[in-house]
């Protein structure tokens, strides 16, 4: 029987805070060290307010969205300080918890005036809100009864974006799809998406795609596709199987315009093959960044 080396005691010493302010001030430490701050506040309902310290901008580790992934979460762009489309994105936040079986811990009217509030007190100009509502703290069971309450929590991040000018190369995606279930509610569980992203990357190219069973195109890791064929039709995959992106139907529903003047001979959802995606006079990803 092999032997087991007794690691020396001083170097594998893990170090015990003896006083919450003896970890705030590490925290700061480690914070204070990036220069350029992206986070500039924070709502937190289990502290029951907005946080302006990024060092403490943190979740409880017994939130059953942290170790069960029972959490949804939803996005709104912040652009010249001004929030887009947040009332699509809160409609769908809604429809995601209910999904989710999560029982929000504030009415929509409240949620809506917190991002609010929070948004203003961050003085961000550009960037994102992030919001989540998740089964709450309580213990680490996989059932969330044993949770108290649920939690809200929401961040703004600054972050400069624009617009992209020049094509993207994708490759379609091994790693399986997520089941329509899933797959229409915006849950916290994202690593599907995370494997997809990285296996494009590793390729080197933008992005992936999902291919449904059927051989559709489907939709992004975090974004919808569409394409112009050419007879001039703007087609976008339907919304059965994928996330209903709130900046999708968006488009969609500007893009109308561009039959009216002509530009474009008809904006419909269908399926669509990879062939005919390959073979169409231009493709594009939609979302919030694209």
């Amino acid at each position: 029987m092999a032997e087991t080396e007794v690691p020396n005691v001083k170097e594998s010493e893990v170090h015990v805070f003896s006083s919450s302010a003896e970890l705030i001030e590490k925290l700061n430490e480690k914070r204070n060290a990036v220069v350029d701050q992206p986070y500039p506040a924070m709502y937190s309902s289990i502290f029951g307010g907005i946080v302006l310290n990024p060092a403490m901008m943190m979740i409880p580790i017994d939130d059953h969205m942290v170790h069960r992934g029972h959490g949804v979460f939803d996005t709104a762009i912040l652009f010249n300080g001004y929030l887009y489309e947040l009332d699509t994105h809160l409609d769908r936040f809604v429809r995601s918890a209910s999904l989710a079986k999560i029982s929000l811990p504030f009415p929509r009217s409240t949620l809506r005036s917190i991002l609010l509030q929070l948004t203003a007190v961050s003085k961000c100009k550009k960037g994102e809100l992030q919001y989540w509502p998740s089964a709450g703290p309580g213990d680490f069971h996989l059932s969330p009864s044993g949770c108290p309450a649920s939690a809200f929590y929401a961040i703004v991040i600054k972050e400069d974006f624009s617009q992209w000018k020049d094509g993207v190369r994708a490759v379609t995606s091994s790693v399986p799809m997520k089941t329509p279930l899933f797959a229409t509610m915006k849950t916290v569980n994202y690593l599907p998406n995370v494997l997809s992203q990285m296996e494009a990357e590793e390729k080197g190219t933008f992005a992936s795609i999902w291919v449904d069973d059927n051989g559709y195109i489907a939709e992004g890791p975090n974004m919808n596709v569409a394409l112009i064929n050419h007879d001039r039709e703007l087609i976008m995959p339907p919304f059965d199987n994928i996330l209903g992106g709130c900046t999708a139907m968006r488009l969609l529903t500007l893009a109308h315009w561009l039959v009216g003047e002509g530009r474009l001979k008809d904006v419909k959802t269908a399926n669509v093959s990879v062939e005919e995606g390959k073979s169409s006079a231009e493709m594009m990803f939609v979302g919030s960044y694209q």
